[in-house]
């Protein structure tokens, strides 16, 4: 019977790290993966494109993962962005960052990262198993000793697992790596879906779907989450908002649904003009229609709906509508009201918020504080980050870091 030196569960972009890493240092290794195929949710990251990871400073992009953030600080050490560009260089991929932020392959296609990790992964001879999926772990007074799959059992001293989230379960993501780490008593956080649209109670959004709105600011807008903001490009949908800074947005406002049943949002459309701004900017002519006027600073199908709301006849110039309805209409402006009841679950989700508690993990290693041998790494424990490359760094650096093994 063989007994390797690590198994790793999934295949994904922590998950293959890991291998290849372990393998590099003459480790025996097994790559298991339910699927059919390997580095199936990698394939759509970034839309394909594969936004690797970015030019930021490991103090600043630990920063975007908030409050966690700090966990990552070892696995950055040992492979920030510049090691992982160096990585992949070596495997052939050329990298750019055409706007001096995001990384992308050259190529801008997943399949020219996924075809090098394959390639690498076959070189070092990893045995790689797909259509296998972990059942149990197995132990012996508290040290794991191997897997069963649906199809046999797998020996190994050492198990990582890296099988990610609950986002985009047609990829594979159903949690199996949570079921397996709640059977050896780790805890998991509460669980929420991120980085995906949201919907909203106000129907007027559907006519405004024909523009980006960029340089959106929003918040919260009640005291117990009056800090949660969030900055960047908007699309209004049919019944609702995406975009990239609600991608981001989403990973504080999910848990707020679950716990609210509605989340209040406000949102600063005009590029961070204020009050005062708008007036000035309205006073500058009096010869344009209120709608002509709101159409300065922004698309017509929004104007028109903001008008409505605010109760001003758009046709009349601003000077001759009513002063409440003159003030209605610059608060607006000023700050858009809206209203998020829901998304459309994990389905929709690229990422998953919550997972394998930190607290049970060494940020040193990846390695379990309750089980001697598993290793976590990537989506599977609770942190998580924006849009932009973080969270495939982060499955790369603690993929990379998992499989050194101690």
């Amino acid at each position: 019977m063989i007994v390797y030196d690590l198994i790793v569960v999934g295949s994904g972009a922590a998950g293959m790290m890991a291998s290849i890493t372990a393998a590099r240092d003459g480790k025996k290794v097994l790559l298991l993966e339910k699927l059919s195929k390997l580095g199936t949710k990698l394939k759509a990251t970034g839309g394909g494109r594969c936004n690797l990871t970015n030019t930021l400073s490991n103090e600043l992009f630990m920063e975007r993962f908030g409050r966690n953030g700090k966990f990552m600080m070892n696995a950055l050490n040992e492979l920030d962005h510049k090691a992982l560009i160096d990585f992949f260089t070596e495997l052939g991929v050329e990298t750019h960052a055409p706007d001096g932020y995001h990384i992308f392959p050259t190529t801008h296609n997943a399949m020219t990262i996924l075809n090098a990790l394959e390639e690498e992964l076959n070189h070092l001879k990893v045995d790689v198993r797909c259509n296998e999926k972990v059942e149990t772990l197995l132990l012996d007074n508290q040290n794991v000793t191997g897997v069963i799959t649906q199809n046999e059992k797998f020996n190994a001293k050492n198990i990582v697992i890296a099988t990610g989230g609950l986002g985009y379960p047609q990829l594979g993501s159903e949690g199996d790596g949570y079921a397996l780490a709640s059977s050896v008593k780790h805890k998991i956080t509460d669980l929420h879906p991120a980085m995906m649209p949201l919907t909203c109670k106000e129907s007027w959004v559907e006519n405004c779907r024909a523009d980006t709105i960029s340089k959106v600011y929003m918040r919260v807008n009640f005291k117990k989450a009056k800090s949660l903001t969030a900055y960047g490009d908007l699309i209004f949908t049919k019944n609702g908002i995406r975009g990239p800074v609600v991608l981001d947005f989403a990973r504080e406002i999910t848990p707020l649904i679950s716990k609210y049943g509605e989340v209040p949002l406000l949102m600063n459309l005009t590029k961070g003009m204020n009050e005062d701004q708008i007036l000035k900017h309205f006073k500058k002519t009096t010869e344009l229609t209120t709608l002509e006027l709101v159409k300065t600073l922004l698309p017509e199908p929004l104007s028109i709906e903001l008008c409505k709301l605010a109760g001003a006849d758009y046709s009349l110039r601003f000077n001759k509508l009513g002063g409440e309805v003159r003030d209605r209409l610059i608060k607006l402006l000023a700050w858009t009201p809206l209203t998020i009841t829901g998304h459309d679950g994990f389905k929709m989700a690229m990422i998953t918020r919550g997972g394998v508690s930190l607290k049970e993990i060494n940020s040193q290693t990846m390695q379990s504080k309750l089980v001697s041998g598993l290793y976590f790494c990537g989506e599977v424990m609770d942190l998580d980050g924006p849009c932009g490359g973080y969270n495939l760094q982060w499955s790369f650096a603690s993929g990379y870091l998992a499989g050194q093994l101690l």
